[in-house]
């Protein structure tokens, strides 16, 4: 076979096994995310492959993947389960997560281009029709795309490492907070005026809105965590 066609093969493959590591790192963080896989359960590697339809050495990769982001825990011995759900450690993050996205909208007012809020605002429209029609998963995948999306209009790349870093740790708890249908409407309403605050650069009110937007979130997930944690013990 000519070099080139080598190359090209070798290529080919190594796109291909990153592919299949992304979409299985993917599908079984929306399992853990949505709730399927409870907190705390084990991850039995041959029920989620077939699940998944992968084999079990891409599974094993995004299983350690998900342990990075906070999602899973390995334990000595004992295997991979779905990490716990810790309050303390959710109010931390949380009040981390609300200064460093009070910090991105002052920024993305900023230095945010005109084609940049145009992408948010139909992320946003996106999300909205995911809401009216009660899509919880589609629409808090466009939810998160929007916050990303103002952090990278930051401007400020390490800014954006970090949060994505800790997002991780808490993307559970975000989306879990919306399983309150009143809770849901109040963040529909809440992205109304992030973005409003956004197109008019008013820097200052989006900092605020952002970061309240954050502690609202905070709330109900300690509800329900203490809810939780009540009913169990």
């Amino acid at each position: 076979m000519p070099e080139a066609a080598v190359l090209n093969t070798n290529v080919t493959s190594l796109v291909d096994r990153r592919l299949l590591h992304e979409t299985v790192v993917s599908q079984l963080r929306d399992l853990i995310v949505q709730g399927e896989l409870a907190p705390e359960s084990k991850l039995n590697e041959r029920v989620l492959a077939e699940k998944l339809g992968t084999s079990r050495t891409p599974l094993r990769e995004a299983i350690k993947f998900l342990a990075s982001e906070g999602l899973v825990e390995l334990l000595p011995n004992r295997g991979a389960v779905v990490a716990a759900l810790k309050p303390e450690k959710m109010k931390e993050v949380f009040v981390v997560l609300g200064a460093l996205e009070a910090l991105a909208g002052d920024l993305a007012c900023r230095n945010a281009t005109e084609a940049d809020i145009a992408e948010i605002r139909a992320l946003h429209y996106h999300m909205l029709a995911h809401h009216a029609r009660g899509e919880l998963a589609q629409y808090f995948r466009y939810n998160q795309q929007i916050h990303i999306k103002l952090m990278e209009c930051a401007g400020n790349a390490t800014l954006t490492q970090v949060y994505r870093g800790l997002n991780a740790h808490v993307r559970r708890a975000r989306y879990m907070a919306n399983l309150s249908r009143e809770r849901w409407d109040k963040a529909v309403h809440e992205h109304e005026e992030i973005l409003d605050a956004l197109v008019r650069r008013d820097g200052v009110r989006l900092q605020g809105l952002l970061r309240d937007h954050l502690a609202n979130k905070l709330v109900l997930v300690m509800e329900v965590l203490t809810a939780t944690q009540g009913a169990t013990s």
